[in-house]
This record gives C-alpha cells, structure tokens and sequence, in this order.
C-alpha cells in the first residue's frame, strides 16, 4: 500500500456544535451520522492511520478556542500529527491574535478558513487581508474552502475565481484550496496552472467521484499540484487511500498526490522569524 499524509482529520466531531446544516450534511449527504458526531482517541486513530498506510494527519482545531482533545495528540506523538487552525476574519485583529500565538505554542502547518462559515463572505473580501498578510509573515500556508458547499449554506461565495484577485495581490502567499472545486473544476485548474503558489487538497471528495479534467491535470502539468485529504472521520483513511490507487495515475504520479506535494507544501522549513522549530515535530 503507498504512503499517504492525510490533510485534513478531525478527531473531535463527538464534541463541536452541531448546527442544523452540519447534522443534515453528516445525516443527507454522508448517510454515516454515528461515524462522523465521534471523538476519536489517539490509540484509535493511530490503528486507522497503520491500515491505510498514512504516516502523519494535520488535525483541524479553531485558533482561537484550540480543543485539549486536539492537542493531545501532536503532543503524543509528535512524529505523527501536526494542527491546522480554523479562523474567522471577521474577528480581526483577535483572529491574527489567536493564529500569531497557535503558531508559536504549538505545530501549526496550516490557516484555514471557510467561506460559507463565516458570513458567506467572498475570499477578496478586506477581512481576509489582515489574515493573508500574517499568514505570509509566518511563511504559512492557508486553505479557503472551494467550491459548491454539501450543506445547505450559500456557495457562490466559494467560487475559485474570488482566489484569482487575491493571488495577484499576494503573490508569496501559499494558498490551498480545500474541499474540491465542484463545480468549478476547470476554473481551479486553469487558476494553478496560472498561480505558482496556489493548490488544491481534496478533503471531502472521494477519489472515486474525481472529474476526469482533474485526472488530467494531476497526470500532466498539475503533478505537484493536487493533495490528499479525506476529511477522517468523513470519509474514511483506507477508502480514499483505496480509490486513490485506482485511480488512473502515470507512474510517481499517485506517490505525490497522496504524499510528496504534502510534505513539500505543509512540512518542509518555514522561515519566518519566530516560528516554531517543525523538524521536532515532522
């Protein structure tokens, strides 16, 4: 089975709220309600992660309110798991706080943000800003949610074309699309062909259901493009790992898909002053 960094995990679904759009997304489009509302312990999921061959998680928490349940597992096991941070840029300066202080306490390899989550508020909008000029001071990589949402929350917001501004105005910024694109595929690949810095990661879409434009781009000229994620506990470990290796890859290909993009983007030296030192954690 090949190696796999998985980008994004959740291990406290038993204990976060649980609004209405998020129960009927578990309950309409998963259909997996008791598999997903779980926490899961770090025994558990190290077993999960040895079945499917996936040697480190980034672990999702919110920047400003960090789950202990979360951050005992990098804690652990500092080999395995390293944090990724929700953020909401309509908390401004408490945000950058919040984010500035995570990166420095603990192994921090990612900022997230979703659109849809926080006031359906565009990507170029001027309260991301302050959010992508941190992230670039501390030389870290930010994902922002593509595509049209599963819950029933507003999606145009989370159109890749928000990104395409924002890339011109940050060029240093390493930005990640997270969730797929659907249906804008074509529009998140022309925008990496176009943006060295940009990415996507595909948290939430199963292998299986990849377009083939997308295959495409990943067998050519988006090799070093396309990331793994499942969204564990969403979709499980061994079934996108699985359906990755059906997918109809060149050879090399599958290894950076599921592992060497990863370790380039998330995982290589930061250096950005004051940052915390991620060759103790990786």
């Amino acid at each position: 089975m090949p190696r796999a960094i998985d980008t994004f995990v959740n291990v406290n679904m038993g204990s976060v709220e649980r609004p209405e759009w998020l129960v009927r997304v578990a309950e309409d489009y998963f259909g997996r309600t008791d598999a997903i509302f779980k926490d899961i312990e770090v025994d558990e999921l190290l077993e999960a992660m040895q079945r499917a061959s996936v040697e480190k998680c980034i672990l999702s928490t919110d920047a400003e309110r960090p789950a202990e349940h979360v951050l005992k597992f990098p804690a652990a096991h500092p080999d395995k798991f390293v944090l990724s941070v929700s953020l909401d840029p309509r908390r401004g300066m408490h945000a950058i706080r919040a984010l500035d202080r995570m990166v420095r306490e603990e192994p921090v390899v990612l900022a997230r943000i979703t659109p849809f989550m926080v006031g359906a508020i565009p990507p170029n909008e001027k309260e991301y800003y302050p959010v992508y000029a941190k992230c670039i001071e501390l030389d870290l990589p930010i994902a922002v949610n593509t595509g049209i949402p599963g819950p029933p929350m507003p999606g145009k917001c989370q159109d890749p074309m928000y990104l395409d501004e924002v890339c011109v105005f940050f060029p240093d910024l390493k930005l990640v699309m997270a969730h797929g694109a659907d249906p804008w595929w074509d529009v998140a690949i022309r925008l990496m062909i176009k943006y060295k810095n940009l990415y996507l990661q595909t948290s939430a879409y199963a292998p299986r259901y990849f377009p083939p434009q997308l295959i495409q781009f990943m067998n050519t000229r988006g090799q070093d493009k396309i990331m793994f994620a499942s969204d564990h506990p969403v979709l499980s470990f061994e079934r996108c790992v699985k359906e990755a290796e059906e997918l109809d890859l060149r050879e090399g290909v599958l290894d950076k898909f599921l592992y060497a993009n990863a370790e380039r983007v998330f995982f290589s030296d930061r250096t950005a002053a004051g940052s915390k030192d991620l060759a103790r954690h990786v």
